[in-house]
């Protein structure tokens, strides 16, 4: 526990890591408006995750009721396929301070690609 309040969780890491979730984030949400999707991406800190329902959650029960496991099992084949691996129990990032503009970038250009597949 030291090490990661030490070494991991520090300010130098969130200031790192949330600016690079603001990126996915509004890379995804570009997306979604282009091509018309009825889906929502939200983030809080380094997390973000993209859900598949046209109202943003207010609530856990909402959230579940806006799971698509046909769906997100196709997002996860289709970015792993591409080389990226997304959490395996959501469509979410948890990004870390060692990512990249490039690898942030990496995941908005398959999700576009995606997105562009499915419309």
């Amino acid at each position: 526990m030291r090490a990661t309040l030490e070494s991991v969780l520090t300010a130098e890491s969130y200031q790192r890591s949330i600016p690079l979730a603001e990126r996915w984030a509004d890379g995804v949400a570009d997306a979604i408006a282009r091509h018309d999707l009825p889906w929502q991406v939200t983030r809080l800190g380094c997390r973000a995750e993209y859900m598949f329902g046209p109202d943003a959650p207010r609530n856990g029960s909402e959230a579940a009721a806006m799971d698509d496991f046909e769906l997100q099992r196709f997002t996860h084949l289709w970015a792993l396929d591409r080389g990226v691996l997304l959490t395996p129990f959501h469509n979410m990032a948890l990004v870390a301070p060692q990512a990249t503009e490039a690898d942030v970038d990496r995941h908005t250009s398959l999700f576009e690609e995606m997105a562009a597949a499915l419309t």
